[in-house]
């Protein structure tokens, strides 16, 4: 929240275009969320999979320079507005699946020819709200380890000091790669974890 707070104020990007782009994340993130909430395990297991490969691929083609430059504007109207509004929903309610919108966002917003700075302000302002709101129907489900939640939440607090005052210090672009590996890695193990367990598999794990 902070972050969006900041670029919001700093960056220039028409108040139409932003609001309108926030607010259908936040659509995007309820409906996407309350989906993946209902999921069976090993669906949620496999979409995991697809969602961490799609991730990679993403910050894949940033280090190699493959998205669009994108143009100068500041701001979209008419059908590029319309098309903003659903993709960005779109974007939004993968959040339940772990897909961060940073990248998609950036993608998107360069494609339909805005400047791609204009993006900072729609993706984190997106953000702000969209993991608040996705958040409040996994609490509703009761489908998770509180105790885990709880952990990885407290974990965050020195962990952006870390990234502050440690990870910046590194080449970015080598944390970008092991990022991807990390996340190829990642989305093996759930697809592994998801396959079917034969009858002999399922009476050892019981």
């Amino acid at each position: 929240m902070l972050e969006a707070a900041l670029y919001i104020t700093v960056i220039e990007v028409q108040t139409t275009t932003l609001a309108s782009m926030i607010g259908a994340g936040i659509l995007g993130a309820w409906l996407g969320a309350r989906l993946v909430s209902r999921w069976p395990r090993r669906t949620i297991q496999l979409a995991l999979s697809v969602a961490l490969l799609v991730t990679a691929a993403f910050v894949t083609l940033r280090q190699l320079h493959l998205f669009p430059p994108g143009g100068e504007a500041l701001g979209l109207t008419g059908a590029p507005l319309v098309v903003a509004i659903l993709a960005n929903a779109f974007i939004s309610s993968l959040t339940g699946l772990g897909i961060g919108n940073y990248a998609p966002c950036l993608a998107l917003v360069s494609l339909l020819g805005m400047n791609p700075k204009a993006a900072f302000p729609i993706m984190m302002g997106s953000a702000a709200l969209i993991l608040p709101v996705a958040a409040v129907q996994f609490h509703a489900s009761r489908r998770y380890d509180r105790r885990v939640a709880l952990g990885l939440a407290l974990g965050g607090l020195p962990g952006v000091l870390v990234a502050a005052f440690l990870v910046k210090e590194l080449p970015l672009g080598a944390v970008r790669w092991m990022v991807v590996g990390i996340l190829l890695n990642t989305s093996g193990a759930m697809w592994r974890s998801a396959r079917p367990v034969s009858g002999k598999e399922e009476a050892v794990h019981a």
